[in-house]
């Protein structure tokens, strides 16, 4: 349960707009105007209208009702496994694949391949995210890391928690003007009107930090490796499109219309480098790009 008061700053805004836009609810407003309509919100005690607006003063509580349970159920998905064993499998993730379960994608996820080739692997880490240690957005492609026991993943969770793991990216861009090296440190939240974006929000983000270097420059375009330093949602798009070189294809952070052909979007996590959960042994993955982002950067280098 929350409760909110709303303050002059906040204005009048609808009451079902207002609760979509907390990040610590982190609700769509059709899951809100459900909860309004199950009785779930109250306004001032009583129950609003989801398109009713609010009032600063105005006392907002909202009861969110506990997930119910749900099986997962193994899912004959294909995977490149770059690397496995006992403790650990490193897959090189294809776009379109979503990584676990969640609203919009309770099946086909890479949780439900893991299921079918991994065994024992329920129930590490949460019911939800078995195995699961960090994540790639469905349309970025390269390489993760999966723990495939209890110890694996307290270790690798330490690991990103100290900023042990690195992370190298290849980033198609818009534009070619950046410098050849450089540092973007902006705090990114989420979206004050849109909850599926995040962006440079000072005042509510949270600290983020991404390396990029120029591999390449094209005409209007340029090939970046960009390292991570913390890993928010979304933070290389974020932070791109920050400083004004969106990756190409990305549909929330760059242009809508479609550039040079390539499906979403030109964004591959190639490198990625740990320690060994249980022999301490530094290792190091390299996957390239897939044949139709290589396909864009191959034409570019013939027309610069």
């Amino acid at each position: 349960m929350r409760e909110y008061r709303i303050t002059a700053e906040e204005g009048h805004p609808r009451i079902d707009v207002f609760l979509a836009g907390r990040p610590e609810i982190g609700l769509s407003r059709s899951r809100i105007q459900a909860l309004i309509d199950e009785g779930q919100v109250t306004l001032n005690g009583a129950i609003p209208k989801a398109r009713q607006a609010v009032n600063p003063g105005d006392v907002i509580v909202v009861r969110v009702p506990d997930p119910e349970p749900m099986e997962l159920v193994p899912e004959d998905i294909p995977l490149d496994i770059v690397y496995e064993d006992e403790d650990i499998l490193v897959v090189n993730k294809q776009r379109g694949l979503v990584v676990h379960p969640a609203a919009g994608h309770w099946t086909g996820t890479l949780v439900h391949a893991l299921l079918d080739k991994v065994d024992d692997l329920e129930g590490i880490g949460g019911e939800l995210r078995p195995g699961i240690v960090h994540r790639l957005d469905k349309d970025t492609t390269g390489l993760l890391v999966v723990a495939k026991s209890e110890r694996a993943m307290a270790s690798l969770q330490e690991q990103i928690r100290d900023h042990m793991v690195q992370r190298v990216y290849w980033a198609l861009v818009h534009g070619n003007s950046m410098p050849d090296t450089g540092r973007i440190e902006a705090p990114i939240g989420r979206h004050p009107r849109d909850r599926k974006r995040m962006a440079v929000n000072p005042k509510t983000g949270r600290d983020a930090v991404t390396y990029f270097r120029v591999l390449e420059r094209y005409r209007g375009y340029a090939l970046l490796e960009c390292r991570l330093e913390t890993g928010r949602t979304h933070q290389i798009r974020v932070h791109l499109s920050f400083i004004g070189h969106p990756v190409v294809g990305d549909p929330l952070y760059g242009p809508r219309k479609p550039h040079l052909g390539m499906p979403p979007q030109a964004l591959h996590a190639r490198q990625l480098s740990f320690r060994h959960p249980a022999s301490g042994e530094w290792m190091e993955f390299t996957v390239d790009p897939p044949a139709d982002m290589m396909a864009v950067v191959q034409r570019l280098r013939e027309e610069a």
